[in-house]
């Protein structure tokens, strides 16, 4: 596996692991960064599924089957695609998009 896709997976493991957990231990610096959420429980939701995604992308860098790679890349295109499509609209903040930038360079190295 090139060298280039195992640093990638293990940016995005770790990543995934920080900004999914961020959430569930502190609301008020994730909100002063990513702006008022109403619904805290799908926030906590998607930080649980973020941490899940990292610690199963962590979990086989060593040799990382194909269906991990496309989870990765999944992910990756999921997360950049409601940063960009709700940040267009107005529903959530502008530092999404730098979510969304560092979303789709993960899925040009792990490509």
């Amino acid at each position: 596996m090139p060298n280039k896709r195992r640093a990638a997976l293990a940016f995005q493991a770790v990543y995934y692991s920080v900004t999914g957990a961020w959430p569930l231990f502190s609301r008020r610096t994730f909100e002063a960064v990513t702006g008022p959420k109403s619904d805290w429980w799908l926030v906590q939701m998607v930080g649980l599924l973020a941490f899940t995604n990292g610690a199963a992308i962590g979990s086989s860098l060593r040799n990382p089957p194909p269906e991990i790679v496309r989870l990765s890349l999944l992910s990756a295109f999921s997360f950049a695609a409601i940063d960009i499509v709700y940040t267009a609209s107005g529903r959530i903040s502008p530092v999404y998009l730098a979510d969304a930038a560092v979303e789709l360079v993960i899925a040009a190295f792990v490509a």
